[in-house]
């Protein structure tokens, strides 16, 4: 793992907490609960199956795919495609808890790396997405820039973005700051990413019971340890604000597949 720009000390307390010490009390959990746990476990908020199949497909991926995955969490669509597709991925992600724990539960390259200030030459992969981040990020253009740079015109980018449907959300968690779908169009066409296909996340099938139970029970094991720290209190109630926003209809999750303009 390789040091590189973005730290948990720049980022909003209740984020720090959830994708910074649970994403490292995830992979623990894991270790106890056995690796069929990881995938369900490190995909939970980032899609199901058909969603990372869907997105998948519209991107093009394929066998060698050199596939950048900037703000990966804990890396489980990255892992779910190269078992699945064959895909190469390299894995960018600011919290260092989360950069371990992806390294401990799947091996794949990972820097320690700011998605606004990416640490790659231009051109440096075939593809590249980001999976439930630019919520997070103020600067829009500027986080979709270094994705578009990151690839070769025509090279595919793909994104899981939450958006709002209303013009303003009764709440919002710490550290977010979700788009319209019209304002998400127009970021994309103001860097040069042409707009290929849109999904929502409701369309499509969920995660078999199986995939939900095993993510559940590692839930289970880190509540179990860690539900009397503030901690994992603070990043819960993130979660549970998300969650009955979309739940209420004031926030839809929208897969976009784009290609490099040019």
């Amino acid at each position: 793992m390789e040091q590189g720009a973005g730290t948990a000390e720049e980022t909003p307390e209740a984020m720090a907490d959830e994708f910074d010490t649970v994403a490292w009390w995830t992979a623990r959990a894991v270790a106890e609960l056995g690796d069929d746990h990881a995938l369900p476990a490190a995909c939970r908020g980032s899609g199901s199956p058909a969603a990372l199949d869907r997105l998948a497909a519209s991107m093009g991926l394929t066998a060698g795919t050199r596939l950048l995955d900037s703000g990966a969490g804990v890396g489980g669509p990255a892992a779910y495609v190269a078992r699945t597709y064959g895909v190469r991925p390299t894995l960018a992600e600011p919290m260092e808890g989360a950069c371990r724990a992806a390294r401990r539960l799947f091996d794949h390259p990972v820097v320690v790396a700011d998605g606004l200030t990416l640490p790659f030459p231009d051109q440096a992969f075939d593809a590249a997405w980001s999976l439930g981040v630019l919520c997070t990020v103020e600067d829009k253009r500027a986080y979709l820039d270094q994705l578009r740079r990151a690839v070769p015109p025509g090279g595919a980018v793909g994104l899981l973005v939450y958006c709002r449907t209303v013009d303003e959300l009764p709440e919002q968690p710490e550290g977010n700051s979700f788009p319209s779908r019209d304002e998400l169009r127009g970021h994309l066409a103001a860097v040069g990413l042409d707009l290929l296909d849109e999904v929502d996340l409701a369309d499509l099938p969920a995660a078999p019971d199986d995939w939900d139970a095993a993510a559940d029970r590692v839930e289970e094991v880190v509540a179990r340890d860690h539900a009397g720290d503030e901690r994992w209190q603070r990043a819960r109630a993130q979660q549970e604000t998300i969650v009955s926003l979309i739940r209420d209809g004031l926030m839809a999750g929208v897969l976009v597949s784009c290609r490099r303009a040019g």
